[in-house]
């Protein structure tokens, strides 16, 4: 990737993301704050039942607590890595306006920087509509509906960066059922969302530290119940390096497929 070819422009990008975004923000509200009603409701109410507690971080909590911070992480992922294959894979093939973005004074690194950015903002959004829902039902702590934000931006990053990656190398929409069905559910139900990784046998265990959602989910709990189970700083410097390996990858990718 060109650094020298990256300037603030990429921030009109992003503003025309988000001027398009004004029009269904109504709809997309809804999803981060009805989100996790149903999950509690099912796991408070059901399964928690049968589980009872849960010991994680050297503590116990009860399991709609433990899985709270999960779901804040779950959302991140999913906003930002839906966003850079279906959404973007859209305004690159189908309405063509990367290539209208091309015939202007912008960059194509521009381009790409502003589209990873805009899905890292959806993320933050999210991330704060449903911490704050949580908080209101006593899941975690008030304060992270702030703390969280940073940690939401940087795994937006991480999660936008790898579905720009994607897309690059995606040859039809439809194919994106592949890596949501070998990657994404995979680090959904594994990285330490319903239930706590160590839990696990060692060799899954060690799996399941290779996803990115795992370090986002123990940045979550870590500010959101005060419990963590792996290194804090080691977490925070996965998500940085994978996020800067993946936008590398990612503009390669979008270079290659958009300038023959």
């Amino acid at each position: 990737m060109d650094l020298g070819a990256v300037s603030w422009r990429f921030v009109k990008v992003w503003r025309r993301n988000l001027w398009t975004y004004r029009r269904i923000w109504k709809v997309s509200f809804l999803t981060p704050l009805l989100e996790p009603l149903f999950f509690v409701a099912a796991f408070g109410l059901g399964l928690s039942g049968f589980v009872g507690e849960i010991a994680y971080g050297g503590r116990k909590f009860d399991y709609p607590t433990f899985i709270a911070p999960g779901l804040v992480a779950t959302a991140v992922m999913n906003n930002a890595f839906f966003e850079t294959t279906y959404a973007s894979f859209v305004r690159m093939y189908y309405q063509k306006t990367f290539d209208g973005m091309l015939a202007t004074p912008l960059s194509l690194e521009e381009i790409m920087i502003g589209e990873i950015v805009w899905s890292a903002s959806k993320s933050v959004v999210a991330a704060a509509l449903m911490s704050a829902v949580l908080a209101v039902l006593g899941f975690v702590d008030p304060w992270s509906v702030a703390t969280v934000l940073p940690i939401a931006f940087v795994g937006g990053l991480a999660f936008g960066a790898l579905g720009l990656w994607l897309t690059g190398i995606t040859p039809h929409i439809e194919m994106f059922n592949l890596p949501v069905f070998l990657l994404i559910t995979p680090m959904f139900l594994f990285s330490g969302t319903f239930f706590p990784v160590s839990s696990l046998p060692g060799w899954a265990a060690a799996a399941a530290q290779v996803f990115p959602l795992y370090h986002l989910v123990e940045l979550c709990r870590r500010v959101q119940i005060h419990a963590w189970e792996s290194s804090t700083a080691g977490s925070g410097a996965y998500l940085g390096v994978f996020s800067a390996v993946f936008v590398v990858l990612a503009v390669g990718a979008m270079k290659r497929r958009l300038i023959r």
